[in-house]
């Protein structure tokens, strides 16, 4: 199908006996990419056990003697023996692949969908590994091909660590060094790149999806992937070790409230205020702090947003999976070269008031755009949601009135804070805790003003009551005893108060002499 320039005939390997003032014929070593053994050696009469044999056409193996017994090895050691190994195999591998590059024609592979594609790169690059005669194991050349394929078809040394569902963050820190975080803790990933110039290319394949670029004049970029998993990117000369490419990928398979529960974020009478809170068209702001699950924990809550409401969605990268089937989604664009064409979360917000939302979704609040969603959830657009960096409840109102002054805007302090109390209703705080897992710490209101300062209410809380022999942390949520809360209208208005009673007495706690804990929680 495909037109070659330059390529050998592509024969059969013979075998034959080595002239006397050649090297004996290279055997496949530890590495798989042919060791010659010592003068003089003696070859065994028949292949050690664990040593596959020779296929037809293939020179003859001659070990000079039987490899020592094979040692058990900890996951860290055979680590260490994929990054010992790697600089040769990285050699074949460019070897190869800048044959296949002056073989294959790249406007023809275009045409081809994905499989087909794949299925044509193999076959040159089997036909590549023969005629250049490598030594290789079956296994080690099947890795070799997928590796190649997925550097001219995808992400390259990435895939594999896309592929895992398990996988919640990929940090690659240059070329030789990538991390995962995995169940909650991180790990360092037996993966790494050709060099620096191949990691920057790939950053430059994913950003350009999405119509945005990264090079030195332009060093920090957030993109996202087809999937919409979060992509952040800097480049040198602003990163110092090389291309710096951090990607914060979701499930497959789209979490719900239930799924939470299973994963003790959240107890089921928890998951039942939460559904409530996002049913009533609360006006609500999720708080947490980096990799806390706070948007993870803004999809769920939209699960429970009618199907007949419109909501507008604003992001710097689209990364929201709203399932309902009127949904409007915004994202922000970068200055282009000349510095011109920038549109900010701020002038998105404001442009979402003359769009006719039932709802606005806010990504993340981190500038003076809070002040429009305050404005916005205070003039009839209940239900509105966003989320913010901030370590509890009460930090979460600081950081609001320092983002609106961020703006400009020449406020006195009470007047903000009686903004702030107008307009949201609930705080949703979500926390990471030493153990890798997350829990939802606090569901909090929003009462009022006394004085210059604004009273909170913790509704529903989660409390810390030790660690187990693995060190994973102990705790239960459990309801404060508020018997009415605030919204209580409000859910009474959706015919929801009978179960938020129902939940919030259920999850009610009471210490030895039977009196409610409240929010003591200690």
């Amino acid at each position: 199908m495909f037109g070659k320039r330059g390529t050998p005939d592509a024969g059969t390997p013979q075998q034959a006996p080595p002239p006397a003032n050649q090297p004996p014929p290279q055997v496949p070593g530890a590495d798989g990419l042919g060791t010659a053994p010592p003068p003089g050696g003696t070859p065994p009469a028949s292949p050690p056990q664990g040593v596959p044999a020779q296929e037809p056409g293939q020179p003859v193996a001659q070990p000079s003697a039987p490899p020592p017994p094979p040692v058990a090895q900890a996951p860290s050691s055979a680590a260490a023996l994929d990054h010992a190994r790697s600089e040769e195999y990285y050699d074949v591998k460019t070897t190869v692949f800048n044959a296949l590059i002056d073989t294959i024609d790249l406007t023809q592979l275009a045409r081809l969908d994905a499989e087909a594609a794949r299925e044509e790169i193999r076959d040159i690059v089997s036909e590549i590994v023969a005629i250049k005669n490598v030594v290789m194991s079956i296994a080690e050349q099947e890795e070799l091909l997928e590796d190649i394929c997925n550097d001219v078809l995808g992400y390259g040394p990435l895939e594999p660590l896309l592929a895992r569902d398990d996988i919640a963050d990929i940090m690659v820190n240059g070329a030789d060094t990538t991390y995962i975080e995995v169940d909650g803790m991180i790990e360092q990933a037996a993966v790494r790149f050709a060099d620096n110039s191949q990691l920057m290319n790939i950053c430059q394949r994913i950003v350009s999806q999405v119509g945005r670029r990264v090079d030195e004049s332009s060093p920090i970029c957030d993109a996202r992937l087809p999937d919409g998993s979060r992509v952040n990117v800097i480049a040198p000369p602003l990163a110092l070790d090389g291309p710096t490419l951090t990607i914060r990928k979701f499930k497959r398979d789209r979490l719900t409230l239930d799924q939470l529960v299973k994963f003790n974020s959240i107890s089921d009478t928890g998951r039942t205020l939460l559904s409530i809170i996002g049913r009533v068209r609360c006006n609500t702001v999720i708080s947490g702090g980096t990799g806390s699950g706070k948007t993870t924990l803004l999809n769920c809550l939209t699960a429970h947003i009618g199907e007949e409401e419109r909501i507008i969605t604003c992001e710097d990268s689209a990364e929201l999976q709203l399932q309902q089937p009127h949904v409007v989604r915004l994202e922000t664009r970068p200055p282009n070269l000349e510095g011109e064409g920038e549109v900010t979360m701020r002038d998105l917000v404001k442009n979402c008031l003359r769009m006719r939302p039932d709802r606005i979704i806010v990504g993340e609040v981190r500038g003076p755009e809070a002040f429009d969603l305050l404005q916005a959830m205070n003039t009839g657009h209940d239900g509105s949601m966003g989320t913010l960096h901030s370590n509890s409840p009460r930090e979460c109102l600081s950081r609001l009135e320092s983002m609106i002054l961020m703006g400009g805007y020449n406020l006195p302090s009470r007047t903000i804070r009686e903004m702030i109390v107008a307009s949201i209703d609930i705080i949703i705080q979500a926390s990471r805790m030493r153990d890798g897992s997350r829990k939802i710490t606090h569901i909090t209101e929003v009462m009022g003003l006394e004085g210059d300062v604004i009273t909170l209410q913790d509704i529903f809380i989660h409390e810390l009551l030790g660690e187990d022999e693995q060190g994973k942390m102990i705790g239960r949520h459990r309801s404060t005893g508020i018997a009415r809360p605030r919204f209580w209208d409000r859910a009474r208005y959706y015919n929801e108060e009978s179960r938020l009673a129902e939940a919030l007495a259920t999850a009610e706690v009471s210490d030895e002499s039977g009196r409610p804990l409240g929010e003591n929680l200690g």
